[in-house]
């Protein structure tokens, strides 16, 4: 059987999973459909395109920047970013997929692996730090507004100092070529381990150790150009903003086409706690995690457990929708397109 036969097995498994574990959310949200605005919840079409588009110019100006994928167009960037999205959305361990996939698919416009991993790495970083902001804003506000309340302040402040020591971690490592190189070492030997236990010790080296410290030391090189050239990060952060600020106002419109309005503010806090728990999560697309914490959150923060539920489940069933039908498709088109060449550039 062929490679592509394989993936595209495995990909229908993959999907079948994540579609049971949010079968609750999508037939509950189905439930809802009576009560809803239709002219308000349409919104929800463009702006969760946009915000497409957003997340994968986290990366691509990033890479744009370093002159790369000149030849790729910025619907084939948009494309990339909502197949990429779908992966994270039926593998579990999304973070790891969405590297590997991403790699994948830039490996034939000349992008090499390390180039690819910082790029995403920034995304992450970005992501984090301008969520880390627009909390910190949030929680300001609702000081003045109403209040804050315990659960807010404890959230609040777990979530900013997971945020600072991801990033401080991140640089301690990448930022000493001797210890990265050590780092490189040790996960050839580990991956290689667990590779010879899983293939009952026919495979004794399947990763060499040399491709991996190249691997690594691309990632540091990378890294030493950015800290000598810090506002080659300006853009990437200014897309990251524009993204998460798209995230919130999915929510919200999934809110407001059930008649309910929500403090922006507390959806803002609810929704980077949530979206950080759910990179952790072993669930396709941290399916379960992120409702359950969402929903917990805002009912504590205030918005009733009805509406909390009800807002939550459309949103979040929806966006799964769109991003598992349209995801799919160019997903397919993408996979069934590198089984027939080895190298194609004109996404």
């Amino acid at each position: 059987m062929k490679f592509r036969s394989w993936v595209n097995i495995i990909t229908v498994i993959l999907l079948a999973l994540a579609i049971y574990f949010g079968w609750d959310q999508i037939s509950q949200a189905w439930g809802l459909m009576g009560s809803v605005d239709l002219r308000i919840f349409v919104l929800m079409v463009p702006v969760q395109f946009v915000s497409y588009y957003a997340v994968g110019e986290v990366m691509f100006s990033y890479l744009r920047s370093k002159g790369e994928l000149e030849k790729m167009s910025r619907w084939g960037m948009t494309r990339i970013a909502l197949e990429l999205n779908f992966v994270n959305h039926i593998i579990p361990v999304p973070s790891i997929a969405g590297f590997s996939y991403l790699g994948l698919i830039l490996q034939p416009f000349g992008v090499n692996a390390g180039r690819v991993t910082m790029a995403q790495l920034i995304r992450y970083a970005t992501m984090f730090i301008s969520f880390v902001m627009m909390i910190s804003i949030s929680v300001v506000l609702l000081a003045f507004d109403q209040g804050v309340s315990r659960i807010i302040i404890i959230t609040s402040g777990a979530f900013i100092v997971s945020a600072i020591g991801a990033t401080a971690l991140l640089i301690y490592i990448i930022g000493n070529r001797n210890r990265i190189i050590s780092i490189a070492n040790w996960t050839a030997r580990t991956l290689n381990k667990v590779i010879h236990i899983f293939t009952w010790g026919k495979k004794h080296q399947h990763l060499k150790t040399h491709e991996v410290e190249t691997f690594f030391v691309e990632l540091h090189q990378d890294f030493i150009e950015i800290r000598s050239d810090k506002k080659i990060l300006l853009r990437p952060f200014a897309w990251a903003l524009v993204n998460n600020l798209l995230d919130v106002s999915l929510i919200l419109i999934a809110f407001l086409a059930l008649g309910t309005f929500v403090n922006p503010a507390t959806l803002i806090v609810a929704c980077g706690i949530s979206s950080f728990a759910a990179i952790f999560a072993a669930t396709p697309g941290g399916s379960g995690v992120y409702e359950a914490i969402m929903i917990t959150f805002l009912a504590s923060a205030g918005v009733s457990p009805e509406a909390a539920i009800a807002g939550t489940l459309l949103a979040r069933a929806t966006l799964m929708a769109g991003t598992i039908i349209f995801g799919y498709l160019f997903y397919q088109l993408t996979i069934n397109k590198y089984g027939k060449t080895d190298k194609s550039t004109d996404l």
